[in-house]
């Protein structure tokens, strides 16, 4: 029977909410993400008391940003919403809403989205590479997140592409932004996809900057491949909608290769089939495969 949930998609700047019900997503209004605790738990119980009148929800699958320790309810590591992070947050959820709760990590939401119903459905192992103001990920294996011993499994930002450069810093399309800004030093503040467009016309500057981006994330999808050999790898994030992303990393991955020459096969690089849904989907994944019988 499907299951009928409650979803909340807690970011930075604002709390996506929806219901799972018919095996889709039914999205409410977004509202701003509030600045104490307090003020968090009053306006999601409201949230969670209209979505049981609308559609008698079983549970509440939540995404959140922060290292989830599902054995301890606790959000570990840091986020732009410092008061929801080190204590138990879960049980205080629960009673507040009167409900079975799941908390799972927003990349590892996406990429569980992806597994059950998008680019991952065909493949039991993938790697999910989330592309935005920093890289994010998660390594999916036999359709499970694997969160690590220090719950860092798919924390590509901090992997290291050169001596000096992380992978958030050189892969990132805010920081061809940033850089692109610096370089030219006119005045103006370009963002990636002002750079795209300019490397698109010809522009040198702004060439090498993209040059840059897909080489980084080349470096990174190669090792990866190398190491946990996924069936897929899937990039999600704004950029992947850009149709040279792909075929641009490809071709920096065709060059690692002609120096490995013992690397027998190039990745599998597809872009995601959700994006903005995706958390709320893949909350709604973690919480019936939590409470499969809810």
């Amino acid at each position: 029977m499907t299951q009928t949930i409650g979803l909340i998609d807690v970011g930075g700047t604002s709390i996506k909410l929806g219901a799972w019900a018919d095996n889709q997503v039914h999205n409410y209004p977004a509202i701003p993400t509030p600045t104490t605790l307090a003020e968090f738990y009053t306006v999601l119980t409201s949230a969670v008391e209209r979505m049981k009148q609308d559609y008698a929800i079983t549970g509440v699958g939540i995404s959140s940003p922060g290292a989830v320790n599902k054995q301890s309810g606790q959000i570990e590591g840091a986020s732009a919403i410092p008061y929801i992070h080190h204590f138990d947050i879960h049980s205080a959820l629960v009673e507040k809403f009167g409900l079975p709760v799941t908390i799972e990590n927003d990349a590892n939401c996406a990429a569980l989205a992806e597994v059950a119903a998008g680019a991952g459905k065909d493949v039991d192992n993938l790697i999910f590479m989330i592309i935005g103001t920093g890289i994010g990920g998660a390594i999916i294996e036999h359709k499970q997140v694997q969160h690590g011993a220090h719950l860092f499994g798919g924390e590509l930002g901090y992997t290291l592409v050169d001596d000096q450069h992380t992978l958030s810093e050189l892969g990132s399309p805010v920081q061809v932004g940033n850089r692109y800004t610096q370089r030219v030093n006119d005045g103006q503040t370009y963002t990636g996809k002002d750079v795209f467009t300019l490397a698109d016309q010809g522009n040198a500057a702004a060439q090498a900057e993209v040059h840059t981006m897909y080489a980084a994330l080349a470096k990174a999808i190669y090792n990866l491949q190398y190491s946990f050999d996924p069936e897929k790898i899937v990039l999600g994030g704004a950029v992947s909608n850009n149709p040279e992303l792909i075929p641009g990393v490809l071709a920096e991955i065709k060059k690692i290769r002609a120096i490995v020459k013992i690397a027998p096969f190039d990745p599998v690089v597809v872009p995601c089939a959700f994006t903005d849904g995706a958390n709320l989907r893949g909350a709604a994944v973690d919480f019936m495969t939590t409470y499969p019988e809810n």
